[in-house]
């Protein structure tokens, strides 16, 4: 009795091993692109952008209670916060308390001091880039606050209903703590940076 191959068995065989090598390779493929935009989006959201809500009336006019503002994480990376900007920064200094929005005012190094309601930095006039009542309140401001290399001094727009560096409840902004520059703000799509600018 001989035995004679069949030669369908192994063309079977061969077209069903190359199917499930074609499988494989889509099912890799896809496990990357997925994997990819995953990794994509959590480095989005870790260093590059971040959505955050503002909290109170503080920032009022440029920005009203439980507006949306994209953060711009990357601005701070290699250079500093500079004079006037709307920096988003965390209060307590701990990773997941909330964030303050406010904007710099004084810069590391610099005397900061609250007279007849209005800034003076360095014992100069403070030439404010938005429309803001005088302050009535000076808080720790009333005398000179000196700045260490790394403090910052923010008020918010809403200077005669805040909370900001004049009281001991928030105090100077250590560049540690800024978390990024306030960006966009998504309910207007409007530059932060660009609101309320005298003409």
């Amino acid at each position: 009795m001989s035995f004679e191959p069949n030669y369908n068995l192994d063309y079977d065989r061969r077209e069903l091993r190359d199917k499930i090598l074609r499988v494989t390779v889509k099912v890799l493929l896809w496990a990357i692109v997925l994997g990819g935009v995953i990794f994509g989006a959590w480095a989005i959201t870790e260093y590059c952008i971040e959505k955050t809500n503002m909290t109170g009336n503080s920032m009022e006019p440029a920005l009203s209670d439980g507006e949306k503002v994209l953060v711009n994480r990357l601005s701070y990376r290699s250079d500093d916060p500079d004079r006037f900007d709307v920096i988003v920064f965390n209060i307590s200094g701990k990773e997941h308390d909330y964030y303050g929005i406010r904007r710099v005012i004084g810069l590391p190094g610099e005397k900061v001091q609250i007279i007849d309601g209005y800034v003076y930095i360095n014992d100069e006039f403070l030439e404010e880039i938005n429309d803001v009542e005088p302050m009535q309140v000076y808080g720790l401001a009333e005398y000179p606050i000196y700045l260490d290399d790394d403090e910052f001094f923010v008020l918010g727009d809403n200077r005669n209903d805040c909370i900001d560096s004049r009281y001991t409840g928030m105090g100077n902004v250590s560049r540690e703590s800024i978390i990024g520059k306030a960006w966009i703000r998504l309910d207007g799509l409007a530059i932060i940076s660009g609101l309320n600018k005298k003409d």
